[in-house]
């Protein structure tokens, strides 16, 4: 008989471990609506401070993945490589390695998400391009996968329904930041498309959620195992996140951004781990014998524009028109001190651009997809007094004096020069 969805609660609140079989029947029966919202608020309470064992972990994820439906890809005839980060301010390289690796002949299936609080959504960013459509039938997302490789679309609710239930119930309940949670979250929707192989961008530091090394390795080690019980290729970076990736935070001026390292230029940090992620999928989507021939073959379709040309195709397959639009009004912040930049409080950075409307404060606050934050130099840069460390961009009546002291207290300069942070900290083995 099946345990009672409150037995199951104790249990899990009493630090004991559960079955395979009661984490399937709990999650099922929260599909199914016989449980109801505050028992799961409380069972993931429960989890939040009791934690799960690796098996169990597994259990939740495989209880997740089977709530919904799992695409069949197996009619494409090459590898299914995805890429996820766990998010940070000005983090946009999904819309660069998707073409890179499509363009490599390597199939790229993204179901991604949106942004909430600091970090930035892929789906936001795919949106502030006018027209563009995130929202297809998963017979739209197969078709366009096998013609032009690479397709960008949100969470259908065919797909894991009972991680979109709990997400909402993690947000509002101050159980986001838990391992197990977050681990049975990314690897349920990924396991999902109908992939073979998982590349993870790993973020730590002041703008990301994992704020130490420590915390960001045991994430990356779990989400490993699960990926190897689940028999799929898997490859984790652990990358800083200690100020924002590239200059532009904000939804279109992101896109702007990617253009831009499309084109072949634009910021090398963002450009470098672009190509980095890149390569890790074209190899595990075995178009390289080693690791430095797929930089290489990464590096030679950004140069050569096949990236840019097949990005500017799926922009029109999904519905989009280009020029991107642009905020009515911008702002200079300058400089108040000769320097150097030595650091930032990048979740700052990030709620700045949300206070002028690029963010969400809740799941469904509406954003302004031209709002957002140009930074104008990197950790290491020299600065005067006077200069111009980040332009605003805005519309209407919007706190900017607030804004512009969020970003002063937020970049730190000093007149001596730091070391230039490695962006890439660790690799964490297949």
């Amino acid at each position: 008989m099946p345990a009672l969805p409150s037995e199951i609660i104790k249990l899990k609140r009493d630090g004991k471990e559960l079955s395979k079989n009661q984490i399937k029947e709990f999650i099922d029966s929260y599909v199914s609506g016989s449980v109801a919202d505050y028992q799961m608020s409380a069972f993931l309470m429960a989890v939040y401070f009791n934690g799960m064992s690796k098996r169990e972990t597994f259990s939740l994820t495989e209880a997740m993945l089977h709530s919904g439906l799992v695409i069949d890809l197996s009619f494409l005839n090459g590898s299914k490589i995805d890429k996820h980060s766990t998010g940070g301010v000005g983090d946009k390289t999904s819309l660069i390695i998707g073409p890179i690796v499509a363009a490599a002949g390597v199939f790229v299936p993204m179901v991604s998400g949106r942004g909430l609080g600091h970090t930035g959504g892929t789906l936001d960013k795919l949106e502030s391009i006018p027209g563009f459509s995130t929202q297809l039938s998963v017979e739209q997302f197969k078709d366009q996968l096998s013609r032009l490789g690479v397709c960008f679309i949100g969470q259908t609710k065919e797909i894991c329904p009972s991680d979109k239930k709990m997400y909402a119930l993690r947000d509002v309940t101050g159980t986001v930041e838990c391992v197990p949670l977050i681990c049975a979250s990314i690897m349920s929707k990924k396991l999902a498309e109908g992939i073979d192989g998982l590349v993870l961008d790993v973020k730590v530091g002041s703008g990301a959620f994992m704020k130490t090394i420590k915390e960001a390795r045991i994430l990356a080690k779990a989400l490993s195992a699960i990926a190897k019980g689940a028999k799929k290729k898997i490859s984790v970076l652990i990358t800083d996140m200690n100020q924002p990736l590239g200059k532009a935070i904000g939804n279109s001026l992101e896109v702007e951004e990617c253009f831009d390292i499309l084109k072949n230029r634009g910021p090398k940090d963002l450009r470098d781990l672009s190509i980095e992620l890149s390569a890790q999928m074209i190899f595990l989507g075995g178009k390289a014998k080693n690791l430095g021939a797929a930089r290489n073959v990464a590096e030679e379709i950004l140069i050569s524009g096949k990236a840019l040309r097949l990005f500017e195709e799926v922009v029109s397959a999904q519905g989009g028109k280009l020029p991107l639009p642009r905020a009515q009004s911008t702002y200079a912040i300058v400089s108040k001190k000769n320097g150097f930049i030595s650091g930032f409080q990048t979740e700052s950075v990030g709620l700045a651009s949300l206070l002028l409307g690029a963010g969400r404060k809740k799941s469904d606050d509406k954003i302004d997809p031209t709002a957002g934050v140009i930074l104008h130099y990197k950790i290491g840069d020299a600065v005067k007094k006077g200069n111009a460390l980040a332009t605003l961009h805005y519309n209407g009546d919007k706190p900017i004096k607030e804004v512009e002291q969020m970003l002063l207290d937020s970049i730190e300069i000093r007149l001596q020069k730091p070391k230039t942070p490695r962006l890439i900290l660790e690799k964490v083995g297949r």
